[in-house]
Parts: structure tokens; C-alpha cells; sequence
């Protein structure tokens, strides 16, 4: 791709992301979620490749329909109050109809479908930004209208999500597709708690972007796009496998790293709101994506290709050390005794 496309695209990201952060009329948040649809299409569909086409239609459509919900939600409510400010949705089925609209964008059960094909069809780049950019908006309007929407139905989309999220990727062996589903998973986790307290839903999405962005970068780097492509990759770069294998534990939560202290803290937040049995729920199935990422831990690091394996043995790179992946690396993994001052910041 041309690099002053790809700038253009890149800034036409950035300008839809802050438009819909920082807009308080619905016109204007629906206008950037549209900038950044159109930004991230040519990103998707730049490899000309069948299966990126595929996904970029696929993207569009769903995105498209997601769009047009917010658009006809708002006028809904803009009809019964009178007013167009995001912070006023009052009536129910323009809140109803915002929920789904927002499961849509983020990919939240039962409106998943699209998501992993869409990554398994982008580049480890843009899919890391589906990952974690593309998701930033809507969450932001999810937390600005969190007071307005209905707990008990953002508490079942987030069992939901958090069911299947793990269940769907225990069988998948391709690395993009395993961490669609990984954030389908994480997503639940993000919308249990967002009603009770919008500020720790915050501090989940941010920890996430950081190990999810830690993940892709390791994987783009050591060009993994499959298990059994991991299996030969720890000859080539040792001491990346090795923290991309503590940052897989790490989003998978398992103390003492940092993906634990978000887990930590929905789980004391949901126990205060009396909500015992749905933090047992969401616990007892996080262990379900606890299984494939050991899986990707233990291809990363401990198991080796046999001898007979058609793959070419792959030797040890002297390429330099890549310093944003080292930086990402120890936050993914050591911010745990950091835990009471994110506490109080958030």
C-alpha cells in the first residue's frame, strides 16, 4: 500500500476515534464511528487476497447495520425526549435498541459471528487494531449511556460472550482466530461490571489493549500465524516466546501477572453489588480460555517440532531487540504490585 494512503487512513482512524470520544450529540458520535468504518476497509482488503476481500465486505455489512441501529436509536430518543445529547437516553426501546446496536460493533454474543473471520482475514496489524482501537469508541458509548441501559441484559451478554468466547476457541488452531475469540471473552468481562463501575470497565479495556497489543506485536514478529508454525518458532527467538508465553498467562489471568488484577477487582465489585453467583459464573468460565492459552503457552515454549516434521528448522535471528514489544512485555506481566495506586487512579 501506499504510505501516504496508509497515513491517511491511519489519521482518518485517529480523528473517528476522537470525534466519537469526545462528542455529546448523537449525530457527531455516529459520524466518527462512520470515519473509522471507512478508515479501517482499505487497511483490511490491502493484501488484494480473497479471504481480505471477504472480510472486508463482511466488516462493512455488519458495521453498516450497527451504524444504522445507533442512528434509528437516536432518532427514537431524540422523538420522545427532544433532546440529542447522549447522556439523555431515557426510554427503553431506544436503549434496547443502542444495546444491540453496541453488541454489533464490539462483537458481543449472540452478534459475534463476524469477528474472528474478519481478523482471520486481515493482516496481524489490523487486526490488532480491530482488537483494540475499533473497539475504544463503542465502549466509550457504552459507558457514557451506562446509567440509562439495562443490567440484567449487558449481564447476559456478558456470560454469553464469556461462554463462548472460551468454548469456541478451544479447537481453533489459528492464532488470529484464537485471539478473536480471546476478546470476545475479555469483552464479557468488560460489560458485567460497566453499570455498577464504568471506571474499572475502563481499567479492563486498558490492561487488555496492552497484552492483546504485546501479542500480535510478538506474534507479527516471529511471523506465527498457526500452532504449528509456534511449534518451531522458539528456535528462531527464545526470549520473545518466553514473555510472549508469560503474557499469554497473563491474559489468561493467572496471578502474580498483570491480568489478574482486573479479574480481581470486577470479582470484589460484583461480590460489594450482591451479585455473588454471576461473579462465580464469569469465574468459572474464564477457565475455559484458560485452556487455550496454555495451549499457546506450551506450543510457544515447552513443546518441540518431532524429527520428522516437514517444517524447515528455523535458527536464531541477531536482529535487534524490538523496544515498544519490550516495553509492552513488562507491563503485560509485572504491574500486579501496582495494583492499590491503578486502584486509586481508577
Amino acid at each position: 500500500m501506499n504510505p501516504h494512503a496508509k497515513l491517511i487512513f491511519t489519521m482518518s482512524l485517529a480523528l473517528g476515534t476522537s470525534i466519537t470520544i469526545s462528542s455529546n450529540h448523537w449525530i457527531l458520535a455516529w459520524t466518527g464511528l462512520e470515519i473509522n468504518t471507512l478508515a479501517i476497509i482499505p487497511l483490511i482488503s490491502k493484501s488484494h487476497h480473497p479471504r481480505a476481500i471477504e472480510a472486508a465486505i463482511k466488516y462493512f455489512l455488519t458495521q453498516s447495520a450497527a451504524s444504522a441501529l445507533i442512528l434509528f436509536s437516536s432518532l427514537t430518543n431524540a422523538w420522545s425526549s427532544g433532546q440529542w445529547d447522549i447522556t439523555q437516553l431515557n426510554h427503553p426501546t431506544p436503549c434496547l435498541v443502542l444495546t444491540m446496536a453496541i453488541a454489533i460493533k464490539l462483537g458481543l454474543v449472540p452478534f459475534h459471528f463476524w469477528f474472528p473471520e474478519v481478523l482471520q482475514g486481515s493482516s496481524m496489524i489490523t487486526a490488532l487494531l480491530l482488537s483494540t482501537l475499533m473497539k475504544l469508541p463503542p465502549i466509550t458509548l457504552l459507558l457514557i449511556t451506562s446509567q440509562s441501559l439495562n443490567p440484567s441484559l449487558l449481564t447476559l451478554l456478558a456470560i454469553s460472550s464469556a461462554l463462548i468466547g472460551g468454548w469456541m476457541g478451544l479447537n481453533q488452531t489459528q492464532t488470529r482466530k484464537i485471539l478473536a475469540f480471546s476478546s470476545i471473552s475479555h469483552l464479557g468481562w468488560m460489560i458485567v461490571i460497566i453499570t455498577y463501575n464504568p471506571h474499572l470497565t475502563l481499567l479492563t479495556f486498558t490492561l487488555y489493549t496492552v497484552m492483546t497489543t504485546t501479542v500480535f506485536l510478538s506474534l507479527n514478529q516471529i511471523k506465527v500465524l498457526k500452532l504449528s508454525t509456534m511449534l518451531i518458532s522458539w528456535t528462531k527467538t527464545p526470549t520473545l516466546n518466553a514473555t510472549m508465553m508469560l503474557t499469554l498467562l497473563s491474559l489468561a489471568g493467572l496471578p502474580p501477572l498483570t491480568g489478574f488484577m482486573p479479574k480481581w477487582f470486577i470479582i470484589q465489585e460484583l461480590t460489594k453489588q450482591e451479585m455473588t453467583p454471576t461473579a462465580t459464573i464469569i469465574t468459572m468460565l474464564s477457565l475455559l480460555g484458560l485452556f487455550f492459552y496454555l495451549r499457546l503457552a506450551y506450543h510457544s515454549t515447552i513443546t518441540l517440532p518431532p524429527n520428522s516434521s516437514n517444517h524447515m528448522k528455523l535458527w536464531r535471528t541477531n536482529k535487534a531487540p524490538n523496544t515498544p514489544t519490550a516495553i509492552l512485555s513488562v507491563l503485560s506481566t509485572s504491574l500486579l504490585p501496582m495494583s492499590p495506586l491503578i486502584a486509586t487512579m481508577f
